[in-house]
């Protein structure tokens, strides 16, 4: 009994300091045979997160123990990266059937990770005892497969967080491939006015609203499964900042569109604006919300 008891404290010990996550050979490590993993296992004491990597407890009720998971599967070199990375930081909304990994090399593959080879390494730190991009290099990946909200929503929260600034993004992206899909992104978004600042963009809309005697809008609200920038509860009217112009790529055009028609198809009204018509064009922008205010009026 004190023999199991030790080793136990040996497994949690050092799945402590990995987010929940061991390795077979660190379970072998601490005292446990294969025939006793397997019991454990079976028994729900440990849980199969990837190929030979196991979780001690439920993932569900701790977050990051695929993530780590993921990393302890693929091997030293593995980074969290693209929207898992933004999921860490705060960013983004993570996708739970899939981890995002960058790797230097050719590792095997493993199901329920997605894996990004590079060349060199990418700009790296630890946060939350995991290997990670950093904030900006997070951001720049995640523009390759985010919608122009997602990514607006994640520039802006960011700079709220105080973990993005205008010199770690242009540094960051002097690093990046020059095909890189992501930075092609975010330097369109450069082009075109800026990055989003969520915090500024309430700021000039609720200005807006009040210098045109518009009724004011809910901010950031939960809708249907989205969040959505600004909401006229009572119109049932959404309005969308997008952060640049263009789409950037095919996968944010498919999912801004997605998005739209799950609100679409509940009976709201989707206007899409960009950050540069909302700091630039005001009067314009007021107008269409007054026309469109107007209009679900008398519709109602």
């Amino acid at each position: 009994m004190a023999a199991e008891l030790s080793v136990a404290r040996r497994v949690v010990g050092v799945s402590r300091g990995q987010n929940g996550a061991i390795k077979l050979e660190q379970l072998v490590s601490a005292g446990l045979t294969r025939s006793a993993i397997r019991s454990r296992v079976a028994r729900g004491r440990l849980v199969y997160l990837f190929y030979g990597v196991y979780g001690v407890g439920d993932p569900e009720l701790v977050p990051l123990m695929r993530p780590a998971g993921a990393l302890l599967s693929i091997g030293e070199t593995a980074v969290l990266s693209h929207r898992s990375a933004a999921s860490v930081w705060g960013f983004a909304v993570a996708n739970p059937q899939v981890i995002d990994v960058t790797v230097i090399g050719n590792p095997k593959p493993r199901q329920g990770v997605r894996i990004h080879r590079v060349k060199t390494s990418a700009d790296t730190t630890h946060h939350s005892n995991l290997r990670i991009t950093a904030p900006a290099r997070t951001l720049i990946d995640f523009a390759s497969q985010a919608s122009t909200s997602e990514l607006a929503d994640a520039f802006g929260e960011a700079r709220a967080k105080r973990l993005l600034t205008d010199a770690k993004l242009n540094s960051a992206l002097k690093r990046a491939p020059r095909n890189d899909p992501g930075a092609a992104v975010v330097r369109a978004m450069l082009r075109e006015g800026g990055t989003y600042d969520r915090s500024k963009a309430e700021r000039l809309m609720r200005g807006l609203c009040k210098k045109a005697e518009l009724p004011q809008p809910l901010t950031n609200v939960i809708l249907h499964g989205h969040l959505v920038d600004f909401y006229w509860p009572d119109h049932r009217l959404i309005i969308e900042v997008d952060g640049y112009d263009t789409h950037g790529n095919r996968q944010a055009f498919e999912n801004d569109r997605r998005r739209d028609q799950v609100h679409i198809a509940a009976g709201y009204v989707v206007i899409r604006i960009t950050w540069p018509q909302l700091q630039h064009e005001p009067i314009a922008v007021a107008a269409r919300i007054a026309q469109a205010l107007a209009h679900r009026a008398r519709a109602a």
